[in-house]
């Protein structure tokens, strides 16, 4: 692990430049969002899908603004992006930024794109300012979102760690036609390398990780606040189909004794588990709980059938490993309980796990002071969305997380994120990024 997360010296006060987003910067960035959207139209909102040609697309778009603002540009075998100033050192730990180019389907314009445009923007005025001792990277990220391969995620940013499972590429995309690994490959990346576990990139050589996302919820919004810093990230755990088989019957015929109620069984199990929920949040414990999803066969639908069977999807998510492990056990119990009670029988399959990280607080630090020194008014927050920051926490890499404010929520077409909002996260960033490429302590 990297030992830089306690050892900045900060006695002398904030060592950040005073960054500032150049009135021409400006101007590029909403120039690109604005691309980027006419690149990805859906029938309403974009649609950028994970591993397709929409979200290549984007990817070209960054990498044409990158090389002739003459920037350098690679691209790994999973196909992230990585953009570096010309002519840097590349054996010196980075301090680097970046997010996701991929969006749910229908989403809107800034969820992910918001972070890859802010660190493409801070990298080109970055040339005017002093010099820094660590290299400053921009890493655009394929596959951050879920949706596309029914609950998987954070694709491109494990697979730069080499975490990626053969469970994750034999996901099956949504359309029912091709796996993760199809796409993947159609994309140019180089699969057959990856399902080695062979890490694309050392966690060593990135001395500090830093994220621009907006944020997903109302807190921002609700506090007049353009900024939130992101103290943790909750680690979630999803069962993507969920079956519950009873037995079909005559809905006049049967008594409720003898019935084995596939969707009156699931109700059971859904309210034994929102108690459960409110009695942990009782507690103190942190967890939220989502159940959605729910079908019946269409080809059996009868007011006058009781349903034998019913599949639905489940997720919990919470800042605690032990919060998460708990309530999966708790969960299986309720549903041997249920299952016995009323003739049925629950198959959770097997979950999809995904651990929660913590931002590293000297991080914070950095971007609180970073605040402070722009005049920004924050919220210190946790982030209940789920993050490619968290895979670069979880591999000890120091890293922090600047939320901008944004009306509407996120994961639908009416995001509504004010520029100057904006603005003002990135020159909060870019702060902090200056700050720790300056910093002169050794990675171990």
């Amino acid at each position: 692990m990297n030992d830089s997360a306690s050892s900045i010296d900060k006695s002398k006060g904030f060592t950040g430049s005073d960054f500032s987003v150049s009135e021409q910067s400006r101007h590029l960035a909403i120039e690109i969002f604005d691309e980027l959207r006419q690149l990805s139209p859906s029938e309403i909102g974009v649609s950028r899908e994970t591993y397709g040609p929409s979200e290549t697309a984007a990817f070209e778009l960054i990498e044409k603004h990158a090389t002739d603002a003459g920037l350098e540009v690679q691209w790994d075998s999973a196909k992230n992006m990585r953009i570096r100033l010309p002519g840097e050192a590349g054996d010196i730990p980075s301090v680097a930024t970046g997010s996701h180019m991929d969006s749910v389907p229908e989403g809107g314009n800034y969820d992910g794109a918001a972070g890859v445009i802010a660190g493409l923007i801070i990298l080109i005025d970055a040339k005017n300012q002093v010099k820094r001792i660590r290299p400053m990277d921009l890493y655009a990220l394929r596959g951050e979102e879920s949706a596309w391969f029914g609950g998987p995620c954070y694709f491109g940013s494990r697979a730069m760690f080499g975490q990626l499972t053969e469970n994750d590429f034999t996901s099956p995309h949504r359309d029912g036609e091709k796996t993760l690994a199809d796409c993947m490959r159609a994309s140019g990346a180089d699969v057959d390398l990856l399902k080695t576990g062979a890490r694309l990139i050392d966690p060593k050589s990135m001395h500090h990780w830093f994220e621009l996302h907006i944020e997903q919820g109302p807190i921002l919004i609700a506090r007049n606040k353009p900024v939130g810093i992101v103290t943790g990230i909750r680690g979630n755990h999803r069962h993507r189909h969920v079956t519950c088989t009873g037995e079909a019957a005559h809905s006049g015929a049967v008594p409720r004794w003898l019935r084995h109620d596939a969707v009156m069984a699931m109700c059971d199990l859904m309210v034994r588990i929102d108690e459960h929920w409110r009695v942990l949040l009782e507690w103190g414990e942190d967890l939220v709980v989502t159940a959605g999803i729910v079908e019946t066969n269409p080809k059996e639908h009868a007011v006058s059938r009781v349903p034998g069977e019913v599949s639905f999807a489940l997720e919990y998510r919470s800042q605690d490993i032990k919060t998460l492990k708990s309530f999966e056990a708790l969960i299986q119990s309720e549903c041997e309980d249920v299952g016995k009670r009323r003739g049925v029988e629950f198959d959770l399959g097997i979950p999809s796990l995904t651990p929660p990280a913590v931002m590293d607080p000297e991080v914070i630090q950095i971007l609180r002071d970073a605040c402070d020194a722009h005049g920004a008014t924050y919220e210190v927050m946790a982030s209940g969305a789920g993050h490619d920051s968290s895979v670069f926490a979880n591999m000890g890499i120091p890293s922090g997380m600047v939320f901008v404010r944004n009306d509407k929520g996120s994961h639908n077409p009416h995001e509504a994120m004010e520029f100057e909002d904006f603005f003002v996260a990135t020159n909060v960033i870019g702060s902090a990024m200056l700050a720790a490429a300056n910093d002169q302590t050794e990675n171990t």
